[in-house]
């Protein structure tokens, strides 16, 4: 695809210009890609993963489309599997970077070993669950504290799975299907807790 008709597709994205976004799972995959789009948006982005070295050539990338000098990306390291206590510094520190956060995309996942349920261990549903599910709440929770305590409100989005719906079943992934139904029950109820009341 050519770079006009990737900017034409974004044109709806022109009302995002200088909204500062917040996306897990930055390093790779969907997330990587979602930045560089972002970017080309002009949107500020904190781009959060645990492999700091890739976050760091994305970042370089996206500021180069800057035609101002004015930064438009910066790393932040963040392993959403991480205790709450350490989601929280780091979302503090994200926050710092640009002042405040308008958008969150919890984008971090993982699929885990394909194993079937009885072959399972209960460390490897941990870790599925602590990363997609439990990583997603935490990160949300620490980012909405923020964005709701000074009034300005802003949006989250969650990225599931159609496994979570139970439209695509794979053998061997129980974990994951779980945790990604659960992702989409904790987006329809952090969206009712949320809302703003008149």
């Amino acid at each position: 695809m050519g770079e006009n008709q990737v900017l034409n597709q974004l044109e709806p994205w022109s009302e995002l210009k200088d909204k500062v976004v917040l996306l897990t799972g930055a390093s790779s995959g969907i997330g990587r890609e979602v930045c560089l789009d972002l970017g080309k948006a002009g949107c500020k982005i904190i781009a959060a993963a645990r492999r700091v070295d890739r976050l760091e050539f994305l970042c370089s990338e996206i500021n180069s489309l800057s035609s101002t000098g004015i930064m438009l990306a910066a790393p932040l390291e963040l392993d959403v599997s991480s205790d709450a206590a350490t989601i929280q510094k780091a979302v503090k520190q994200a926050w710092d970077i640009f002042g405040k956060i308008y958008v969150l995309i919890n984008n971090a996942g993982i699929r885990g070993n394909v194993k079937t349920c009885l072959d399972l261990s209960e460390d490897e549903w941990d870790r599925v669950f602590r990363t997609n599910l439990t990583g997603a709440w935490l990160v949300s929770k620490y980012v909405c504290s923020l964005m709701r305590d000074p009034k300005r409100g802003g949006s989250v989005i969650n990225v599931s799975s159609i496994a979570g719906l139970h439209r695509a079943m794979s053998l061997g992934g129980v974990a994951y299907a779980c945790s990604k139904s659960g992702v989409d029950a904790m987006t329809k109820m952090m969206a009712i807790e949320l809302v703003e009341k008149d």
